[in-house]
């Protein structure tokens, strides 16, 4: 019987981790503002917060992303009320890639002897911290394969954001809710994703005139979002990381007149650009 309950309990483990949309989980710590007695009693921390991401079935339908997730936390100071210890924080959530959100204002208690599980009823802070921006990043990998496919799991980051801001841990979840807000509506950052990955699928396939259409596409998106939203911070960022990839491959199809207009539509790199005009003339 023993032997039973184990082998149904390995099974439903590797089911979960076939379905996990984080493959890995590299978590690092600034403690250095904390006591001793502080750091023990966060010592099992970063442990839980790796099961968390990895056993939690996020999405149904996008079960295959093997997001590499990359989260720093800095812990600014710990105080006590009552049995619970509170910490503020700051903390950084990335996709290693295009996806980077900063938070400066982190607040959550945290018992080692208990296990994280995030209740999409019940608030927790710090369940519902993690839940929060695991949704941003799913949202905005799902967002490269289909059109405003990460809608679902904005709207659940929302919908987490909106119940952490009217809970007694509030900090910070008025900037939450403002940043779900302003990465749904920036349509124009959203389409100009979903061209370039598709982009460098057709690239990969010999599908050039494809690959051109979906280029085309991402300079159309990229100029809707100054149009919509302005200089926002997520559209640079996205900029600033393939900029050097959107300058070569448009070099490597000759296409001068794009990176002419890359050159307007990110006058930050424009002598990203330039170097792959350059590149073409010779």
């Amino acid at each position: 019987m023993g032997n039973k309950i184990l082998y149904t309990l390995l099974l439903f483990l590797g089911i979960e981790h076939l379905n996990a949309q984080f493959a890995s989980v590299d978590i690092t710590f600034d403690d250095r503002l904390l006591r001793s007695d502080e750091k023990q009693e966060i010592f099992a921390l970063r442990e839980d917060i790796n099961r968390f991401f990895i056993s939690t079935v996020w999405d149904e339908i996008y079960d295959d992303l093997d997001i590499a997730l990359h989260i720093q936390i800095i812990f600014e100071s710990a105080q006590s009320k009552g049995n619970v210890k509170t910490f503020n924080c700051q903390a950084l959530f990335s996709n290693g890639s295009d996806l980077r959100y900063f938070d400066k204002s982190v607040q959550f208690y945290y018992n080692s002897g208990t296990s994280l599980y995030f209740d999409p009823v019940l608030f927790e802070p710090l369940p519902g911290f993690l839940a929060y921006y695991a949704y941003l990043i799913l949202a905005g990998e799902i967002d490269t394969y289909e059109f405003n496919g990460g809608n679902s799991a904005h709207e659940i980051a929302r919908e987490i954001a909106l119940r952490g801001a009217a809970s007694e841990y509030k900090k910070g979840w008025g900037s939450r809710i403002t940043l779900v807000d302003d990465l749904s509506r920036n349509v124009g950052l959203r389409k100009a994703r979903l061209a370039w990955y598709i982009a460098i699928d057709l690239i990969k396939d010999g599908d050039m005139d494809g690959a051109l259409t979906e280029l085309k596409l991402l300079l159309d998106g990229l100029e809707q979002s100054y149009d919509d939203v302005g200089r926002d911070h997520n559209t640079q960022y996205f900029l600033k990381v393939k900029s050097e990839s959107i300058a070569y491959t448009l070099a490597q199809l000759g296409r001068r007149e794009m990176l002419k207009d890359m050159q307007e539509l990110d006058p930050d790199r424009r002598d990203v650009y330039q170097d792959a005009l350059d590149l073409i003339s010779k």
